[in-house]
């Protein structure tokens, strides 16, 4: 037959499967035999992916990005979606919160292109690091940072589940001045 068990401490309900074979025994009717198991569908079965396919969820959420709408960007990210922004301190760890980045960043038109990265594959779940770059439409400037995606199958497709993106260190360090170039500065202010 089916049953279904509630759990006391979590209210959360489980159907299964059983069998029992019953046997009198010393006077009274005693379990001899107990199956029990999970029904089918409630196994969750591994949602395939490739390493192209792990690839290729970047370019739907750059593809998100080409729009020009936070609100197409912020639907690739899951329910419960994390994201660590390259030009914000604010972790974003909701829709409104990622929305609100997002308005911000297209601004400037960004595009990005994935330069090298190292991908793993779980049971509903990816992750993809490694290095990319971005190049603002708005205007030309380049810029180089490291990633990186998590991605869960939720609801029937794959989502970011977390997303932490950061700029190169080496694009932080501070550019040398000549003292020649301070002097030129100084006529340009004195001029």
């Amino acid at each position: 037959g089916i049953y279904e068990f509630t759990m006391g401490a979590t209210g959360k309900k489980v159907k299964g499967r059983y069998s029992f074979i019953y046997v009198y025994e010393d006077g009274e009717w005693k379990i001899n035999h107990h199956h029990s198991s999970i029904m089918p569908e409630g196994i969750v079965a591994g949602e395939p992916i490739t390493k192209d396919e792990v690839r290729d969820l970047f370019q739907l959420w750059n593809g998100a990005l080409a729009t020009k709408d936070p609100e197409k960007v912020a639907a690739r990210y899951s329910k419960k979606g994390v994201l660590l922004p390259t030009v914000s301190d604010t972790p974003r760890t909701d829709y409104p919160g990622i929305v609100d980045y997002f308005t911000n960043f297209l601004k400037l038109e960004p595009q990005g292109e994935i330069e090298s990265g190292n991908i793993i594959v779980g049971t509903n779940w990816a992750q993809d690091a490694g290095i990319y770059e971005f190049t603002m439409g708005a205007t030309g400037a380049k810029v180089k940072g490291r990633y990186t995606f998590v991605y869960v199958f939720e609801d029937g497709e794959w989502k970011i589940s977390q997303h932490h993106s950061s700029v190169m260190p080496e694009g932080t360090n501070p550019k040398a001045i000549t003292e020649e170039e301070v002097k030129n500065l100084f006529q340009l202010w004195n001029s």
